[in-house]
């Protein structure tokens, strides 16, 4: 099968790119003609492997620093597109020259399956595609966690795709009552768990993981933390990630006065020897899809603290067995349950080890099987099955 992904910054970091890039190298790896195309580009080298069999270009690029086409808002205000609603979170990457590129590569397609990764891209692909490929929009989010402009959009011109593939059971729920004439199947992405090595629960370290802005709540994760620090004096807490909020996050530390007990820890080349180096991993997002760096903390048997936000925790996490789930930006809750696993290491390690059994659900071998089933009944003309682990 030929198979086109098009996200819109493959040289950037962040889940959706890491998640996407695995997907085109496993359907490489299976023996498919894979081409990733990124929207814009402003690096020399993407940030993630990609298989050298899997094709890379870029539509727009802008590495030559700022122009028309930057991210000022003032800019996109004056030269935005026609498609792409305010409130999307990337809107502002979609200048008029922008969107353009786009809707000329979408509109001159003649085959295959393209696969288009956030709201700005699947409405294009939806409102100017080529009705010559079949069209997949791939959707990280929950449906409620969009601006109104967007969901109105999506409600408006999803019904074009040949399917739309999301993360959990509770978004294809979303996405079916609003497109209830459009195929909406579930498809979780897909980690990576060889040579995991395991916590031993001897090191006493909290630690979170993701890019520092306020989707990720770790402002609450700090003052639940430090609401609890004085009575577990050992123990440390360590946020890795980098992002725009990371000034104010000190701030909010220092002034709870823990600066030698919460670290901000920057990016990580080494991410997967500091989880197998802590003892608990705490969720604190306001808002998730399929809480990628979650599953890849229960990958090394780390159990999980975790709001329960919408969506992705309760997808994954049975309460009392794998993670701890406590009620949405309840900080004293979030606090309360990370002191109670923090007293009891025999919980730690019995919880942590059903976390690692947990993640293997979301291995490749388990859901790269699901996308090729899903592209070969597109493809066919088959039916599509809502959550293709059934069809097993």
């Amino acid at each position: 099968m030929k198979i086109r992904y098009m996200l819109l910054h493959a040289y950037g970091m962040g889940g959706t790119i890491r998640t996407v890039i695995n997907q085109a190298n496993a359907m490489a790896e299976a023996g498919h003609d894979v081409e990733i195309v990124s929207t814009v580009r402003r690096r020399k080298s993407p940030q993630f492997d990609i298989d050298p069999r899997v094709r890379v270009s870029a539509l727009v690029d802008q590495r030559d620093g700022v122009t028309a086409d930057s991210l000022a808002r003032k800019v996109w205000r004056r030269a935005r597109g026609k498609i792409v609603p305010y409130g999307e979170f990337a809107a502002e990457y979609f200048t008029e020259r922008v969107e353009a590129a786009v809707i000329d590569y979408v509109s001159s397609l003649e085959d295959g399956i393209l696969v288009t990764t956030r709201p700005a891209l699947n409405l294009i692909s939806a409102r100017r595609g080529s009705t010559k490929v079949i069209r997949v929009a791939q959707e990280h989010m929950n449906l409620a966690s969009y601006h109104e402009a967007v969901r109105e959009q999506i409600g408006r011109h999803y019904g074009s795709f040949d399917t739309v593939a999301v993360l959990t059971e509770t978004s294809r729920t979303e996405y079916h009552d609003l497109l209830p004439d459009t195929p909406v199947v579930r498809i979780p992405n897909a980690v990576h768990m060889d040579n995991r090595r395991h916590s031993d629960q001897s090191n006493p370290v909290v630690i979170a993981a993701g890019r520092l802005v306020p989707q990720k709540g770790f402002d609450m994760l700090i003052t639940a933390f430090a609401a609890i620090a004085d009575e577990h004096p050992e123990w440390r807490l360590r946020i890795f990630g980098t992002g725009p909020s990371q000034e104010r996050l000190q701030a909010r530390i220092d002034a709870a006065g823990v600066g030698d007990r919460i670290l901000l820890m920057g990016r990580s080349n080494q991410i997967h020897d500091e989880l197998a180096q802590s003892s608990i991993y705490a969720l604190s997002s306001r808002m998730e899809g399929l809480p990628m760096a979650m599953i890849e903390a229960m990958g090394h048997a780390l159990p999980v603290v975790a709001f329960d936000c919408p969506t992705g925790p309760a997808d994954v996490l049975t309460p009392g067995v794998d993670g701890v789930l406590v009620p949405p930006r309840d900080v004293e809750a979030l606090g309360a349950a990370l002191g109670r696993m923090m007293d009891d290491r025999e919980a730690r390690l019995r919880i942590g080890a059903a976390a690692a059994r947990t993640a293997q659900s979301y291995t490749p071998a388990v859901v790269m099987p699901q996308w090729e089933g899903l592209f070969s009944a597109l493809s066919s003309g088959r039916p599509v099955v809502a959550d293709p682990r059934t069809a097993r």
